[in-house]
């Protein structure tokens, strides 16, 4: 014989061995596709039960709002070590002692505003940029102010790169409006001021709505609607009362 029967045992192992890794490596990556097939799924079906049970079983049917809560994923605009309750019925902590609203809230505001393709957009407290994200899938372009720099500039970069092209994001002082930009066909605020500011009602568009949490630092606080018309702005709808 050519080898020896030792020879032989090592020069099969090294053979064995040979197949052996590359199929391990290969049911490695098999296994993995699968744990990420899996938890992409559970994160649609999240999402899909948030849709149905928390915002249609509530009463809002407006087939645009539900279709966008469905697109829009909200675990990308909340931290890492909250992504569990990224869906749930509760407001998520987002840094800065901010926190996301509920998904209801969010569904609310876009069901009472009624975005239109051709509108312009104006929201005061970008916080982490969902709302922002809901508004540019029904608007025109979306234009959204924050004021405390870290979550500005984390919100401009986190949209960017999940490609919400048509939202502008700016750090500075929402009340003030963004007058460059301006006249707005919606303005949103999810800051609350003790009475409306006054650039914010020169710079909507006649016939335009405004949407905001009215009370300051009172503990009650109501979300109202208002509509410009002959060049003031009008109450339209008490929605409901809020804190904010």
């Amino acid at each position: 014989p050519l080898y020896s029967s030792a020879a032989s045992d090592v020069y099969k192992r090294q053979e064995f061995m040979r197949y052996l890794i590359p199929a391990l490596f290969i049911a490695a990556l098999i296994v993995g596709f699968a744990a990420c097939s899996r938890c992409n799924h559970n994160i649609e079906s999240k999402q899909q039960a948030m849709v149905e049970r928390q915002i249609r079983f509530r009463g809002i049917s407006d087939e645009n709002v539900l279709k966008v809560m469905r697109q829009v994923p909200r675990v990308a605009f909340v931290p890492e070590e909250h992504h569990k309750i990224a869906y749930d019925d509760m407001r998520v902590p987002t840094g800065h002692g901010q926190t996301l609203d509920r998904p209801y809230e969010d569904a609310l505001i876009l069901d009472t505003i009624k975005i239109k393709p051709t509108d312009k957009v104006l929201e005061v407290g970008t916080g982490s940029g969902y709302l922002a994200a809901l508004m540019s899938r029904l608007a025109k372009n979306v234009y959204t102010i924050e004021i405390v720099p870290d979550l500005g500039n984390q919100a401009s970069e986190r949209l960017a790169k999940l490609m919400y092209n048509n939202i502008e994001v700016k750090v500075g002082d929402g009340f003030l409006g963004w007058e460059e930009n301006a006249p707005f066909d919606v303005i949103v605020l999810t800051a609350s001021p003790a009475t409306i500011p006054d650039p914010l009602q020169k710079q909507l568009k006649e016939g335009g709505r405004l949407l905001l949490p009215l009370g300051g630092n009172e503990r009650f606080q109501e979300l109202l609607l208002y509509t410009k018309k002959d060049g003031q702005v009008q109450l339209e709808r008490r929605v409901a009362p809020t804190q904010f």
